[in-house]
């Protein structure tokens, strides 16, 4: 895999970084989103300290990580309780 130096610019500051070639642009899309929120706190709140800009964005980050992981989670046992049912149904039409 090819690996690319880039840079990704976070608020006020470029952060050099090495990356994969196919998570270039996912990189640089968290990048850009990074930027947005601290854009919408600092607007909506008018907080202009920017370690509790960050850490803000770190904290929304983390719940919707928690919130797909257990969205993730729970359609996994749901699956699988579907296909545990139809196990069942076809060894009943084969029995």
């Amino acid at each position: 895999m090819e690996e690319l130096a880039i840079k990704i610019r976070i608020y006020d500051r470029q952060y050099p970084m090495k990356v994969q070639a196919t998570d270039e642009a996912s990189v640089r899309k968290a990048g850009e989103l990074i930027n947005n929120q601290i854009k919408a706190y600092r607007d909506k709140f008018g907080i202009t300290d920017i370690q509790d800009l960050l850490a803000m964005v770190a904290f929304d980050c983390l719940v919707d990580s928690l919130k797909i992981k257990k969205t993730v989670e729970e359609d996994q046992q749901l699956i699988e309780k579907n296909v545990d049912s139809m196990i069942q149904l076809i060894d009943r039409v084969l029995a």
